[in-house]
């Protein structure tokens, strides 16, 4: 793989033994049988390509590194140069990265790298409207959740870091998050918090989501490290958090956008959490222009 040129270290890049086998098989999906006929009919083997990765809007950048190994896996001799790595603001008209090398290989990987640091950027660019929404309205962060893409969450998370947020758990098998069929299956709060409990171990931590200001008691008599007050509107939150009293992490959700966001962050909550970002987030126009 070519040196790699960044104007500026703004964000941890995920390891590539992550993110290549994601590229891989978006590589792999978009060849087919028989490669890119187009291009391998249109332009000469010999043909070299100079461009760039151009910001159609302004926004924030986050799979710079999924774009660069859309290139580089598609053949090792085009050089890759970033300008504007994971967590960069970028205005209309900025480059995020330069590419060189034969033709065919750039256009023949352009599509799919588009494809990730366009969706990517969408996040990124989601998110940090969410955190500059609530930035004067108290200590709340912006997280993501578990409704992502599937086969590109860890891409998805880290481009919610890109955009200044925080990640959720990443998976199942990472903290507990008891929410209200569980709660429901298991025959009510404090069975489910004494399960939960019991089953795993010291260093995972337990969430359980509630509804109403009964339920968040209930969950205060057993201990929970954290709290998800969900669908509770400010009054409720502002009450919900005074009861805590922080003794747990609260976090509030449902369906929560950059104009509720403020009066959400302004009730005292730890977390504001919201699936619009992964799930729902515009892509960020980007596109390749050939020098």
């Amino acid at each position: 793989m070519k040196p790699i040129l960044a104007t500026q270290a703004v964000l941890t890049p995920l390891p590539h033994l992550l993110v290549e086998p994601i590229v891989r098989a978006a590589l792999l999906e978009d060849l087919g049988r028989a490669g890119d006929i187009t291009t391998d009919a249109v332009i000469p083997a010999d043909a070299r390509l100079q461009g760039a990765v151009v910001a159609r809007e302004p926004g924030v950048i986050s799979g710079v590194d999924a774009a660069l190994l859309a290139f580089t896996l598609i053949d090792p001799a085009v050089t890759v140069t970033i300008d504007r790595p994971d967590g960069s603001r970028i205005e209309r008209g900025e480059a995020v990265l330069r590419v060189e090398g034969p033709a065919r290989s750039i256009l023949s990987a352009e599509r799919v790298a588009l494809n990730l640091i366009c969706r990517m950027s969408g996040i990124a660019t989601a998110t940090a409207a969410l955190v500059g929404a609530i930035r004067s309205h108290g200590h709340a962060r912006i997280v993501c959740t578990r409704k992502t893409t599937p086969g590109l969450r860890s891409l998805e998370k880290h481009a919610v870091r890109a955009g200044g947020g925080a990640n959720h758990r990443f998976g199942l098998d990472d903290a507990v998050l008891i929410k209200d069929n569980h709660i429901a299956m298991a025959g009510g709060v404090r069975p489910a918090l004494e399960r939960a409990r019991a089953a795993v171990g010291h260093l995972v931590k337990i969430e359980i989501e509630v509804d109403t200001l009964e339920q968040l008691d209930e969950v205060l008599e057993v201990g929970a490290d954290a709290i998800l007050l969900d669908n509770m509107g400010p009054d409720t939150l502002s009450e919900a958090v005074k009861r805590v009293d922080k003794r747990a992490i609260t976090e509030a959700s449902g369906r929560i956008t950059a104009a509720t966001a403020p009066a959400i962050a302004a009730t005292g909550v730890d977390l504001i959490s919201a699936g619009w970002i992964t799930h729902s987030a515009p892509i960020l126009d980007l596109g390749l222009d050939v020098a």
